[in-house]
């Protein structure tokens, strides 16, 4: 089990690298429409930005996962510092300008 969020969530919980800068971790479900308008803008905000990664992660395949850092609906964006400790966490579809506001506080 995924010990306490400062410890930060690397690769091995991420099923892919995480950014060198930052990351943005979305949840989402195969039936989720607004999932898919959000992994195109954290698409967009992770291109804009060198060093950030942006991770999608199915969460009907990562229950373990999805039930230890207590993500209750997709989407779910939760946004990474370079250590992997979530800085910012947000539930359903976010807006681009509020996307690069919350990356500001991880960079």
């Amino acid at each position: 089990m995924l010990g306490s969020a400062e410890l930060g969530l690397g690769a091995a919980e991420l099923g892919a690298e995480p950014g060198e800068r930052a990351s943005l971790v979305q949840f989402s479900s195969a039936f989720c429409q607004p999932c898919r308008a959000t992994r195109r803008i954290l698409a967009e905000v992770a291109a804009m930005v060198d060093g950030v990664a942006h991770i999608e992660i199915d969460a009907e395949r990562h229950l373990g996962l999805v039930r230890a850092l207590g993500i209750e609906k997709t989407p779910t964006v939760l946004v990474l510092d370079a250590a992997g400790r979530i800085v910012r966490r947000a539930a359903g579809m976010p807006r681009k300008a509020d996307v690069i506001a919350a990356l500001g506080a991880a960079l």
